[in-house]
């Protein structure tokens, strides 16, 4: 390997760690953002959004310390962090989708209506703009390292997306028709993607395949 070639790798290691902080860090402020609306508003879609934006910080807390392993260390073994994200991660998504499944139903039942979903509406076209641009980065660096995890994570990003779109949906279809339902309705595609990232987190931890969350 030359040196110009080693040079590369390392300043596409440098992209991966910031790309890994970013979504951290924009994470914890989505959360805090969407759970406070999705409460003060009683918003189930939001809030549950908001829920999920803090299950991706433990998924890119993995990620960030793949990176850092790897980067002091590209032979160093996979670490116990790493694994214990994942199943944590994984059981997060699981919960998250009982309470958000529980909380619908309870909806449904009494008929509940959220007070507003403009900041649902705000919310999802931004995380729709952000995520979009962490997909593209991750999916570039990933190529240029050849690391199958890092283009996993920005698989886990596009997911991010669906969900994005399905608060968005949901957010502009109260706003214009004022049909209640469709908030209970939003918050069953987020179970959806929930129990399918929960699964996927458990497999990968089940077979030690670092994909979201792992090695290379």
């Amino acid at each position: 390997m030359t040196n110009d070639t080693q040079i590369d790798i390392n300043k596409y290691w440098m992209y991966a760690f910031y790309l890994a902080l970013f979504t951290i860090i924009y994470n914890l402020a989505e959360g805090f953002i969407s759970i406070y609306f999705g409460a003060q508003d009683e918003t189930l879609t939001l809030f549950g959004f908001g829920i999920d934006s803090f299950i991706e910080v433990m998924s890119g807390l993995g990620i960030l310390a793949m990176v850092v392993r790897i980067r002091r260390n590209p032979e160093a073994p996979r670490s116990q962090f790493e694994q214990t994200a994942l199943r944590i991660t994984g059981t997060s998504f699981y919960i998250l989708a009982v309470g958000l499944g529980a909380t619908a139903i309870y909806n449904l039942i009494t008929a509940h209506k959220p007070e507003t979903t403009i900041p649902g509406l705000i919310i999802s076209v931004i995380s729709i703009s952000f995520m979009w641009l962490l997909v593209s980065g991750k999916r570039n660096v990933g190529r240029k390292l050849n690391s199958a995890p890092i283009l996993a994570d920005a698989n886990c990003s596009l997911v991010c997306i669906y969900m994005s779109l399905v608060l968005l949906v949901s957010s502009l279809v109260y706003q214009f028709t004022g049909f209640g339902f469709i908030d209970s309705l939003g918050a069953v595609g987020l179970i959806y993607f929930s129990i399918s990232e929960g699964r996927e987190a458990f497999e990968k931890a089940a077979r030690v395949v670092d994909d979201c969350c792992g090695d290379d």
